[in-house]
């Protein structure tokens, strides 16, 4: 059949059942992205003849005689293989101008729904973009963008310069994990578990293995006899080693079982529908505190740890611990006027970013193994391969593209083992594709937790007391395990003075899918907790919670402890907490917009502290050079997933060599670029790498300096670079003359900061039936000095949206067999933009001593006070206190409903010692 695709005639065959997204793809069209095959996402939106549709519901034969528009030939018509387009369409050149996006990977789909609204969708756009999700942005950008708002322009740091890849993001010319032509690529697909707890026995490969286009069958029996864990950290002995690539016990249900690797897609699903399994079914334990009980049965037999928050005891199903007292709590809470005891759980809950995990892998022409995967820690996989696989570090490279969105999820190794293995097995490229179902099955998710709180407080406020005993479910292995319990417990306290202090947690193993690393590490669940259990308190006292927490909160000189009086590199390199309290309280005392008759009104707020960076070294290496032409180029390890670090980087550099971002190119993400870069992940892009890039920029510019100097015979303390030249005064020398020059920049993530979020909201809640309204939602932070403030608030903008969906209606339910139940974005609700208030951004005005150029990280904190803040403002409106997230429409009937009945909501979690 023929079609035409901007502009370009195509003849084609599409297979039977095919769809037009991978139809389009194989023509070349990689702008149009998977992001759930479902029609859910709308990031596969193309126009046919002129009308957006969901290509992944199209059927690829209905295309026939038509003309399809990809985000790529939005502009006018084009081929596969043109770059980047002259001439954008004004849509796209919106999305530039108020850079609506982060991570990007959802961005052609909506620039394609966008294009084709008329005036009167414009107005309407949480209908209009119904079919539309992105995870990142929080969508007050992408709104602004399609409202014709513009960020405001400038060069250098505390202006916003857009990101190098706008025009590539927003025009499908952006290269994600899977946008690359592989010749002669195999597909591998993999057989999952069924049980929540089993031992394979038996796996007949004969079938499959006799299927047309079949090449492969992995089994246990082909895996390295090797432990390892998916969590990737600076050192790998922080995780328990625990994991294999293809096991023969079964621990949850979607674990690998067996990899089929064949010349289609098609035929892998098929060789995985015909293997047969013979299993031992076991029993399976999935409730946290039932696994500790005596005769829960064991997930692993020989009790892995890792060196990270170790257990004490002996019971098999303790995957962590955490302990520590300073003072004596018990002689804190009995001096208290006013105790507050409450327990409150944290629910499950999934990075749902719109590109899946995936990689590819071949042999290079020098016979070296190239993984390409969508990662925040190429060099970290890549040591983890090469351990794994007996491998020197010089014959394995890691390789990312763009990275669609991670939110912790990619600091794990779920994907490039099983495809090296597969590379090594055949001798041919082999590309891994997770379905949306696998990602929500068969990955990793936040840490449900339990946590019991007794804070402790005299009259006039002051605490003498807290008391927090943790339980987090971890799952079935223990990835992230220690390092989520021991951060979890740590700046949540460390932020109030208090000389009573104590933590008793436990990570614990259950046979259900695995926990990891998710945005805040942690904080989330234990800050719900106390800020809530803070909000009672402040009830009790008749205190006004601003003023509570005034009272209690560290500030500069004050040691930062929490359960340890050991010495620790956290440092004060600035301090805005105070500055954040007072813009919120300010925010909350206007009234809100009103709410409609019957529904009652109330405010509350929660406060976080982050440390900048991880503990025990995150380390960074950068290396800039100058270019025959007079340019730069900039090579750093980390990598760029929407956490805008590419713009940063740049903005640095040009601010230290005297010059303009768009004069500096960009290599990162790939272990060839530089000797090591930990990751991006614990909000170290700028902090950490970003210190780097300053320091190698730095010492680049003292070298042309010099250089310069020499040759027109003045001292170098009179030169100034000035754009593409080195200036002395009326002389002047290019930089095109001084080359070539480099210099490297090294950061070793010590000594750490802090940073400060405060989240407030107003909110309208309807007694009858639980619903909720937010009108008003403001969100102060200390980010230190902020380099590109347009970027810093999407990034602020978009960590209150993905925690309030975590807050209200996200859940990743669990059945009573140990089955997700809810596989889809159909049944895993994530916010769209109908659901996401706009959020009021506040910046604190600090200037780090400690980070590049006076900057502090903002990626992850501001996700961590909302739910306690909403859960506070709730409470204020309705005298309920929701105790569990999510807080949905029936929870919070019942409770309100409650309270209303036993006529003691206001007295609620507060007793008299």
């Amino acid at each position: 059949m023929r079609l035409t695709v901007n502009g370009t005639e195509h003849e084609v065959t599409p297979r039977a059942g095919q769809c037009l997204r991978t139809l389009l793809r194989e023509l070349g069209w990689f702008g149009v992205k998977k992001g759930c095959d479902a029609g859910d996402c709308g990031a596969c939106t193309v126009h046919v003849d002129g009308e957006p549709l969901h290509s992944c519901l199209v059927p690829a034969f209905r295309a026939a005689e038509r003309s399809i528009t990809t985000v790529e030939g939005l502009g006018g018509p084009c081929s596969p293989r043109d770059g980047v387009p002259a001439a954008l369409h004004p849509v796209q050149a919106a999305f530039v101008a108020a850079q609506g996006f982060q991570c990007g990977f959802c961005t052609p789909g909506m620039v394609m729904t966008a294009a084709a609204l008329d005036q009167g969708q414009r107005q309407d756009l949480p209908a209009a973009l119904k079919g539309n999700l992105c995870r990142c942005t929080g969508y007050r950008s992408i709104a602004d963008a399609i409202a014709g708002a513009e960020g405001s322009a400038g060069s250098s740091c505390e202006h916003n310069p857009p990101a190098p890849a706008s025009t590539a993001i927003v025009s499908g010319r952006a290269r994600y994990t899977l946008d690359l032509d592989l010749p002669g690529a195999l597909h591998l697909k993999v057989l999952r578990s069924p049980h929540a707890h089993a031992r394979v026995l038996r796996i007949d490969a004969e079938a499959a293995l006799a299927l047309p286009g079949v090449v492969r069958v992995l089994t246990h029996a082909d895996a390295p006899d090797r432990l390892f864990s998916t969590a990737r950290h600076q050192n790998p002995a922080d995780d328990a080693s625990d994991t294999r690539v293809l096991d023969s016990v079964m621990r949850f249900v979607g674990q690998r079982v067996a990899a089929v690797i064949a010349e289609s897609e098609g035929a892998a699903e098929a060789g995985c529908r015909a293997l047969r399994v013979e299993y031992a079914v076991l029993p399976a334990c999935l409730d946290p505190e039932q696994a500790l009980t005596p005769d829960a049965p064991p997930v692993h037999g020989a009790r892995p740890t890792g060196e990270d928050a170790p257990p004490l005891h002996p019971h098999p199903n303790l995957a962590a611990e955490a302990h520590g007292e300073i003072g004596d709590v018990a002689a804190g809470l009995a001096a208290a006027d006013v105790v507050h005891e409450g327990t409150y759980r944290s629910q499950r809950i999934q990075h749902a970013h719109l590109e899946t995990h995936a990689a590819l892998g071949w042999r290079d022409p020098d016979g070296r193994l190239v993984i390409r995967s969508s990662t925040q820690v190429p060099f970290l996989t890549r040591d983890a391969l090469c351990a794994l696989f007996d491998l020197p570090r010089e014959e394995v490279r890691v390789e990312c593209g763009r990275v669609g969105g991670g939110f912790g999820g990619k600091q794990e190794m779920l994907t490039e083992d099983l495809v090296a293995l597969a590379v090594m097995a055949t001798g041919r490229p082999v590309r891994w594709e997770l379905t949306r179902t696998e990602q929500f099955t068969a990955t990793t998710t936040r840490h449900p937790m339990r946590v019991r709180v007794r804070l402790g407080a005299r009259t006039d406020g002051t605490l003498t007391a807290i008391d927090l005993q943790v339980l987090s479910n971890t799952g079935a292995y223990g990835n992230h395990a220690g390092g989520v319990l021991h951060h979890g417990c740590n700046e949540v306290i460390a932020v109030y003075r208090c000389p009573n202090k104590r933590v008793d947690g436990h990570a614990v193993h259950t046979h259900t899918l695995p926990a990891g690393a998710f945005r805040g590490y942690g904080l989330s669940q234990t800050i719900f907790a106390v800020e809530s259990a803070m909000d009672e308190l402040a009830r009790a006292l008749n205190l006004d919670p601003f003023e509570l927490r005034r009272r209690n909160m560290v500030r500069p000189g004050d040691p930062m402890v929490s359960t340890s009086l050991e010495p620790h590199d956290v440092r004060y390199g600035s301090y805005g907490l105070d500055q954040c309290l007072d813009a919120v309280s300010a925010a909350l005392s206007v009234p809100p917009p009103p709410a409609p008759p019957g529904w009652r009104t109330g405010s509350g707020m929660a406060l976080s502290m982050i440390d900048t960076i991880p503990p025990r070294g995150h380390f960074a290496e950068a290396r800039i050079a100058l270019d025959g032409d007079g340019r730069y180029t900039l090579s750093v390890g980390t990598v760029e997933f929407g956490n805008g670090t590419s713009t940063v980087h740049g903005q640095i550099a040009a601010q230290a060599l005297g010059t303009t971002p768009d004069r500096i190119g960009l290599r990162q993400g790939d272990t060839d670029a530089v000797g090591h870069d930990t990751g991006a992940y614990g909000s170290t892009g700028i902090v950490v790498a970003g210190q780097a890039t300053l320091r190698a920029a730095e010492a680049l510019a003292d070298a042309l300096r010099g250089r310069a100097a020499a040759r027109l015979g003045v001292d170098p303390a009179a030169c100034r670079l000035d754009g593409d030249a080195v200036t002395a005064g009326e002389a002047r020398v290019a930089l095109a003359d001084l080359g070539p020059a480099d210099a490297m920049g090294h950061a070793d993530g010590t000594p750490r900061s802090v940073a400060f979020n405060v989240q407030g909201f107003q909110v309208a809640v309807h007694p009858g039936t639980g619903e909720l309204r937010i009108l008003r939602s403001v969100h102060a932070a200390d980010a230190g000095r902020v380099m590109n403030p347009v970027q810093c608030r999407g990034q602020i903008e978009g960590g209150v949206a993905q925690a309030l969906g975590a807050a209200l209606y996200e859940d990743l339910a669990v059945d009573a067999g140990g089955r997700v139940a809810t596989p889809s974005f159909r049944t895993y609700h994530i916010p769209a933009i109908a659901d996401v208030p706009r959020t009021e951004v506040i910046f604190a005005d600090t200037h780090d001593g400690i980070g590049p150029l006076g900057a502090k990280s903002m990626s992850e904190s501001p996700f961590n006070p909302v739910a306690a803040a909403l859960g506070n403002a709730i409470r204020d409106a309705t005298g309920a206190r929701l105790t569990a997230t999510p807080f949905a429409p029936d929870r919070i009937y019942r409770q309100v409903d409650d309270a209303a009945r036993s006529g003691e909501a206001d007295l609620q979690g507060a007793s008299l010692p």
